[in-house]
């Protein structure tokens, strides 16, 4: 006989079923996945619902002397296979679908590379040039406070993301070793080296984006050398990702960021361009590359892509204009569900985020180790333990999508998914 009681919602009741937004991309994800799970599919609804989310109200006084108060989220999405872990963004979008969609991503990419952390992600609702450092402080010392009920070194254990950075990090550490009494370096990663914080970390995930980059290549018999590359975003992901294609030879033809698109068909100076941006605070006014249009980026002949910005770039509108032939995410989630179809029926070999842009929360896992021991690596073997552990996932994922015959995202879902499940099943529910 059948229980009325087996019915279960994937929605939770505080979000909008008719504006699920990111959160509505990861579940068409993790529903794309289910037919490769077997028995485990029982466990697949733990899957579609966060373990916690925490929305705080943060208090702060201005400058200025009046009160602002801010939204800010903390979402635990699985915690299974360890620790919740996954960056703070300050953004004037950030809202709970999309820090819930970040936080499932993080599960799933931290158990595709086999890190032993579960995934979680945070955000406040600011928009940062508008406040001063001061502000900025004060902002993120509260909204530690208020969340600090969730983190720890062995619970939750947050990172700098978008328009958060080592300083911000450093705050947050600071705040909640001082309510603990003790001072608890392991409680973030992507803090200063003065604070516990690993060499190799400012690069690491654009490092990654090249690394499986080149393991792509190896599978489609490319060459990087001479190899056309094009870069969305050049921020620490983008910059670095086109810093390392541009020293291996190739030539990086377009670029773009918040300023605009450039482009030369010729190869543009990467060393060139950083001294450029870090004096012009953007790519536009490169003097050795001429302007497009930021439509027109997406038609670059070319043959690497890097979207290595925000969320939902390439999506129906754009993606039947990309003539990349392997498309590498450097940012989380760029590509809707539809867009990934209209990519696959062109051809292009697309390397999904949960395993390009792992290497941050790799050397944030080295961070966190070193942290626990009181013993540092040096900057030569945290980037020889990053390639090696992004290339034995990549191989791993590979294996999975021939196998299978399935995309490298389906196959680094069904990795990603069997793995989380199974630390399920096997720990059971209590009570």
């Amino acid at each position: 006989m059948t229980s009325d009681h087996t019915t279960t919602h994937s929605i939770p009741s505080y979000l909008n079923a008719n504006d699920m937004g990111a959160w509505g991309i990861y579940l068409e994800q993790i529903d794309r996945v289910a037919p490769y799970l077997g028995p485990l599919s029982r466990w697949l609804e733990t899957l579609k619902r966060p373990k916690r989310s925490l929305i705080v109200d943060i208090p702060i006084e201005l400058d200025n002397g009046t009160i602002a108060h801010f939204e800010g989220y903390r979402v635990q999405h699985n915690t299974s296979r360890g620790p919740g872990k996954g960056g703070v963004r300050f953004h004037q979008d950030v809202c709970l679908s999309e820090v819930m969609a970040l936080a499932g991503w993080m599960s799933i990419k931290n158990a595709a590379v086999n890190v032993p952390f579960g995934g979680a992600k945070g955000g406040i609702r600011i928009d940062p040039r508008k406040y001063s450092s001061k502000e900025l402080e004060r902002v993120t010392r509260r909204y530690t406070s208020e969340i600090g009920v969730i983190i720890g070194p062995s619970k939750d254990i947050p990172a700098p993301d978008v328009n958060t950075n080592a300083q911000t990090m450093a705050w947050m550490m600071d705040t909640y070793s001082m309510n603990e009494g003790s001072t608890t370096t392991g409680v973030v990663t992507g803090k200063p080296i003065a604070l516990g914080g690993s060499l190799g970390r400012v690069e690491a995930t654009g490092r990654g984006v090249f690394v499986v980059a080149c393991e792509a290549a190896k599978d489609l018999g490319l060459g990087i050398p001479e190899s056309k590359v094009a870069v969305q975003g050049f921020g620490n992901v983008g910059g670095t990702a086109a810093r390392l294609f541009h020293e291996a030879g190739a030539k990086v033809v377009a670029i773009q960021d918040h300023t605009g698109t450039i482009y030369n068909e010729n190869g543009i100076d990467i060393h060139s361009l950083l001294d450029h941006v870090e004096n012009n605070a953007g790519v536009m006014g490169f003097p050795e590359a001429r302007a497009i249009s930021n439509e027109d980026f997406w038609g670059v002949p070319t043959d690497f892509m890097i979207p290595a910005a925000l969320e939902n770039q390439i999506t129906i509108h754009n993606a039947g204009q990309i003539k990349a032939k392997i498309l590498i995410e450097g940012a989380n989630g760029p590509t809707t569900p539809e867009a990934d179809d209209i990519l696959i029926e062109k051809g292009i070999y697309v390397v999904p985020d949960v395993l390009s842009n792992a290497g941050g929360v790799t050397v944030s896992y080295f961070e966190w180790v070193q942290d626990f021991s009181s013993f540092f690596w040096t900057e030569e073997e945290i980037n020889h333990r990053l390639e090696r552990l992004m290339k034995d996932a990549y191989r791993v994922i590979s294996d999975v999508a021939k196998h299978h015959g399935v995309t490298l995202r389906t196959a680094a879902f069904i990795v990603a998914c069997t793995r989380i499940l199974e630390s399920r099943q096997v720990r059971g529910l209590y009570p």
